[in-house]
């Protein structure tokens, strides 16, 4: 409840009640982000095997809700079937 009241609930108010300068976020998702940043110069690197595994171990034995999968070169993290964070890593492209 508490994952959903200050994520969720957060996300939904400044979607719903709030317009112009008062919204502070903007949704997008993972995938537009990584077009975002390859146009800007910069290449994904591949994700980290045992950081996976060792977040995926600690999720497991935490909550059957909360999820931890792979998409790509993306860590994403997630709650009751819906993404609420994607981590990946970048650096300049050669």
């Amino acid at each position: 409840m508490l994952l959903e009241r200050t994520v969720f609930g957060r996300e939904a108010m400044n979607v719903i009640a709030c317009e112009a300068a008062e919204r502070i976020e903007r949704p997008e998702t993972y995938k537009q982000w990584q077009v975002r940043n390859m146009r800007a110069g910069f290449e994904q690197l591949p994700l980290d095997k045992e950081i996976m595994r060792i977040a995926r171990n600690r999720v497991k034995s935490y909550h059957k809700d909360f999820v931890i999968d792979e998409d790509g070169h993306w860590l994403l993290q997630g709650w009751k079937g819906r993404i609420v964070y994607a981590l990946s890593s970048w650096r300049p492209a050669y």
